[in-house]
């Protein structure tokens, strides 16, 4: 069980941040300590602003990269009426790595760019992407890193005609993610057997010791299917719902924008700033200061658009111009 859930890794990190913060750690206690840390890792938020090595150290620790990803970046795939997903703002393969880097700062740019090529199907990395096509993408890239290099080496092997019995496993040292040269899926004729592809991939599940989508799911979904592409079968991957309910991380297509826990700590952040932006100037006379407050009404947004914040300002700067003329 303790290997199963990766225990050891997560003792390992703890004692090392204790050993490092121990100063800090010793006023409220090491037991204190081991208790928040152990409960932010069932939360899943252990892993905001963390080094690359440990988000992907474990599936959990993927997962709930993630799931923090979704649920902070969610209002990128929305614009227009609340919880729209009819316009959505569409983004490159940069800009959505550097959303990334907001919650890992090292994240390699080779795992995003991987991720938009299951989408464009070409290298055209400047091309746009909406938010969910994207995510989506980007998890069966993440999650599965290894068994997709794996997958790669096993699609080569049959394109060449050779035997794909002897594809070489990933190690570890894949998570620094070296560069897969993508396979030819120019022609929509070209591709594999899809039955004989399975097989293959059947016997790579069955002996590797890292994540891989359920054989039952990934039969079903080639089934369908006479001759499949390489990216053909990453798409496929990707859109395919019940891969993404047997891996947990992400709620289904249809209520990606919908998380009302997150909906409820928004809308108290913003009743909280509605409510300081409509507060008077403050008075420096005691007795203004222990006046009632007023209850003012609830207004959308407490921030003005930029360009009536500089019309504002230019207003103001003139103003300020016609009085100094004045008094000279």
């Amino acid at each position: 069980f303790a290997a199963q859930r990766h225990v050891l890794t997560y003792m390992e990190d703890a004692v090392s941040q204790l050993l490092e913060n121990r100063e800090d750690i010793s006023q409220y206690g090491i037991a204190r300590f081991f208790t928040e840390y152990f409960n932010s890792v069932r939360q899943g938020t252990h892993i905001l602003f963390r080094e690359f090595s440990f988000v992907q150290a474990t599936p959990h620790n993927r997962a709930s990269f993630l799931r923090t990803f979704w649920r902070c970046f969610r209002t990128v795939g929305k614009n227009g009426g609340k919880y729209s997903s009819i316009c959505c703002y569409l983004l490159t393969a940069q800009e959505y790595h550097c959303l990334l880097q907001l919650l890992c700062p090292d994240f390699p740019m080779e795992l995003t760019q991987k991720a938009a090529r299951i989408v464009l199907m070409d290298d055209a990395m400047d091309c746009l992407m909406s938010f969910s096509d994207f995510l989506f993408a980007f998890q069966i890239q993440f999650y599965y890193s290894e068994f997709l290099e794996s997958v790669a080496a096993i699609y080569q092997d049959l394109l060449a005609g050779k035997n794909p019995n002897t594809v070489i496993v990933p190690t570890s040292s894949s998570g620094q993610h070296r560069q897969r040269q993508p396979p030819n899926d120019c022609n929509p004729l070209e591709g594999v057997e899809a039955s004989l592809f399975y097989q293959c991939l059947e016997s790579l599940c069955d002996r590797s010791k890292y994540s891989c989508p359920p054989s039952a799911l990934v039969k079903e979904m080639l089934s369908s299917a006479q001759r499949m592409t390489f990216y053909g079968f990453l798409m496929a991957l990707a859109k395919d719902q019940a891969i993404n309910r047997a891996l947990g991380a992400l709620p289904d297509k249809g209520d990606l924008f919908l998380d009302p826990a997150m909906d409820q700590e928004l809308e108290k952040l913003v009743a909280q700033v509605s409510g300081l932006s409509v507060s008077g100037p403050a008075s420096s006379s005691a007795d203004t200061a222990n006046m009632p407050v007023r209850n003012s009404p609830r207004i959308n947004s407490p921030w003005k658009p930029l360009h009536n914040r500089r019309k504002m300002d230019a207003e103001s700067e003139g103003s300020n111009e016609e009085t100094d003329s004045s008094e000279n």
